[in-house]
This record gives C-alpha cells, sequence and structure tokens, in this order.
C-alpha cells in the first residue's frame, strides 16, 4: 500500500569516513644548492560521519535506497610545508528517537526482546540502550559514528641532525567504515493503543492538526502517526500506535515493529470500542486485559506507565444498561473510564484535561528522578574527593582536613 511506505522506522546503511591525506616529500629550492631542506607538507584529516537528531525528520524513509554513504578524503600535504585540506564533515540527520546497532557486532534490533540470560529485573530499555552505539534522544544531539583518518606526515618531520634531506614520508590512514542498523522508537508524550478500529486515529483527528488515514476497517493505520495538541500554554506529542492484537508482543500482527513505539511514551490512552461490544458482542474487559498481557510481555515496565481508559464510541448507546455490566467490572478494579465520541467531540474536553495533568505529572517525575541522579553523582564526586585526600594525608602521614 503506498501509504504505508511512507513511514520507514527500520533501516540499515555503510558508512564511510575519508582517508588522510598522505604527507609528502618535498624540498626547497635554492640557487647553486641541489637538494635544499626538506619542505613536504602533511596530509588532511579524512572526514568523519557525523549522524544529527533533527526535530523535522519523522521518518528514516530517506535511507531506504541510499544505504551507503562516504565522507571526502584528505588532500595530500604540498611544499614549502602547507598541509592538505582536511575533507568535509559530511551530517546524516535522522529523527529524534533513533537507537544505533553495529551489524558487524551482531546487535539485535531494537524490536527483539533482549537476551534471556540477561538480568530479568534489568530495564529492557536500559539492555537496549547499553548495546546500542548511541541512541539519538535529545534534538540536536550529535554522535559521530565513523572517524576520518589522520593525515600522513610529510618529509619536514623527519629532519634530524643526523638526517638533513629525509627522503621519504607517511601515508594517511585509512578511514572506518562500519555497517550500521538504524532504529526509530518515536518519541511522543502520549500513546494512543487499543484493538484495530477502536477510534484511535479519529482521535488524534480530533485533537490535534495531524490527520491519518480513517476507515471503518481494521488495521487502517498501519503506521505510526504524530500530532502536537496545544491547549493554553501546554503542549504535548501524541502517537496513534497502530492497532495491537494478542501476540502481538510474540511479533504477531507487526507487533513489535508497533509495540516499541509505546516504549518511550510517558502516559498510555487506552481506547475500548463501544461500537465493538454492541455490534459484535465483543468483551471490553477482555480486551482491556488481552493489551494490558501483551503491554507486559513486550516490556513489564509498560504496566507502570500512566494510563487513561476511555470507552469510545459512547454517542452509540441509546441504553445504559447495556454498559452498567462493563463499568461495574472496571469499577471493582477501580477503573473509571472516560466516555467519549472522537467522532462527536463528546467527552474531548475532559480527557485533555486529564491527559495534560497525566503528562505533567510524568514530566514532575522525571524532574525529580533527574535531580536525585544529578545529586547522587555530586555526592559520589565528594565521597571520592575525600577519599584521595585522605589517602594522600596517610601517604603524608598527616590526618585529613575535613
Amino acid at each position: 500500500m503506498k501509504h504505508s511506505s511512507l513511514f520507514v522506522d527500520e533501516a540499515e546503511i555503510e558508512v564511510q569516513s575519508g582517508a588522510g591525506g598522505d604527507g609528502i616529500v618535498a624540498f626547497r629550492r635554492e640557487k647553486y644548492v641541489p637538494k635544499g631542506g626538506p619542505n613536504g607538507g602533511d596530509g588532511g584529516r579524512g572526514g568523519d560521519i557525523v549522524l544529527v537528531a533533527d526535530p523535522n525528520v519523522s521518518t528514516l524513509l530517506d535511507f531506504k535506497h541510499s544505504r551507503r554513504i562516504k565522507a571526502p578524503n584528505g588532500q595530500p600535504g604540498g611544499g614549502s610545508d602547507k598541509k592538505g585540506a582536511s575533507g568535509d564533515h559530511v551530517e546524516v540527520h535522522v529523527p529524534v528517537g533513533t537507537l544505533v546497532f553495529d551489524v558487524d557486532d551482531e546487535l539485535p534490533s531494537a524490536g527483539l526482546e533482549p537476551d534471556a540470560s540477561a538480568d530479568p529485573d534489568a530495564s529492557s530499555e536500559a539492555l537496549l540502550a547499553a548495546r546500542a552505539v548511541a541512541d539519538l534522544t535529545e534534538p540536536g544531539q550529535r554522535v559521530v559514528v565513523a572517524r576520518g583518518g589522520i593525515g600522513g606526515l610529510g618529509n619536514a618531520r623527519f629532519k634530524t641532525s643526523t638526517r638533513q634531506a629525509p627522503d621519504f614520508a607517511t601515508p594517511g590512514k585509512p578511514g572506518e567504515s562500519r555497517r550500521l542498523r538504524l532504529s526509530l522508537k518515536l518519541m511522543a508524550d502520549v500513546g494512543l493503543v487499543g484493538f484495530p478500529n477502536a477510534g484511535k486515529s479519529t482521535l488524534l483527528r480530533r485533537i490535534s492538526a495531524a490527520r491519518p488515514r480513517v476507515a471503518s476497517y481494521p488495521f487502517t493505520t498501519l503506521v505510526p502517526s504524530l500530532g502536537v495538541v496545544d491547549r493554553d500554554d501546554r503542549r504535548c506529542v501524541v502517537a496513534d500506535i497502530p492497532g495491537l492484537i494478542e501476540g502481538a508482543s510474540e511479533g504477531a500482527g507487526l507487533g513489535h515493529q508497533f509495540l516499541r513505539h509505546v516504549e518511550r511514551t510517558r502516559v498510555l490512552i487506552h481506547l475500548l470500542d463501544v461500537e465493538a461490544m454492541l455490534v459484535e458482542g465483543r468483551d471490553l474487559v477482555s480486551d482491556y486485559d488481552a493489551i494490558r498481557t501483551e503491554l507486559g510481555r513486550y516490556r513489564p515496565e509498560l504496566l507502570d506507565r500512566r494510563e487513561i481508559l476511555v470507552l469510545n464510541k459512547c454517542d452509540l448507546i441509546h441504553d445504559e444498561s447495556l454498559v452498567e455490566d462493563v463499568l461495574a467490572r472496571l469499577g471493582a478494579r477501580g477503573l473509571e473510564p472516560i466516555r467519549i465520541s472522537a467522532a462527536g467531540a463528546q467527552g474531548i474536553e475532559t480527557l485533555l484535561t486529564r491527559m495534560f495533568d497525566a503528562v505533567d505529572a510524568a514530566r514532575a517525575d522525571e524532574a525529580a528522578r533527574a535531580a536525585r541522579d544529578a545529586e547522587g553523582e555530586a555526592e559520589a564526586a565528594r565521597a571520592a574527593r575525600d577519599a584521595e585526600g585522605e589517602a594522600e594525608a596517610a601517604r603524608d602521614g598527616e590526618p585529613a582536613s575535613r
């Protein structure tokens, strides 16, 4: 389908940095001096390959056909001690949220489960990040993935008191060649999850300027869509995750490709489809449990994510007794779903209020964790300095001063 080809979240590329330019052999030309002093210059450095996280890039589509990226070589040195020009660095712009893996190290795709032998209590996200060459999570973040070769030395470098006219130079060093796998995990504040045709795309269209494809059949959304929601002076990014099915955590229905885009969200909005209950006799509580099961199997920490439960298409309810059982069973678990109609705008303001409050709370938690981590690092640094001072004092035979 043509629409689905516009979003690419996996790509493999080969990068080749530039080789260093050769140093050269040259001598000054002086009248009546057959071979003046050496003045061969050094070669220039080869260009680097640099990945840049660009908020204006949303897909890895550009790498679907352009898989080899090469930086220019450094230029050879010149006479009169002139150094060769260095090769220009090549910047490769990728979406924010791109993980980079070295294929030659046989590292896994970010969509795969971590090694079963790994610590089961460790964060899956942390395990994957540890295996990555780079994790580009901040706009403007840069990482050199292939360094240019160093330029060779000209013969002027080799002149000594006993070797006045060296007639040799060194070649430039080769650049680095690597095969890299790029894997995109969307960076969004909120992820919309639910079974196919639950109305996620319609909701995203309702609350943002995004225009994902909408139709009344399952799997309309084949790729994730992002929308920006503004309210007063607050803003958040919402991701419409393609519909999940049972077995998604094992890869069913492209489950791995879809589920990884949930990992970096702060809040999950879980949509339950009232129409499916009324028309098909679906049990919405079972649907809720099924999606939660898939999330937990894929990444257990997703079950601790802030969640807003939503009953969508409530404009179709003409008899309250039809939803009494569902509401009672959910209420017994302490769950109070928001009732909305994404198509008819019913309940949207209530949902937005809950959504922004949840996102603000999640951001505050992250800031508090960052502050605690920074304080812990500062305390560790102070302890290290104190220990070093005590060790120095012990060597000098004096008590350490506090």
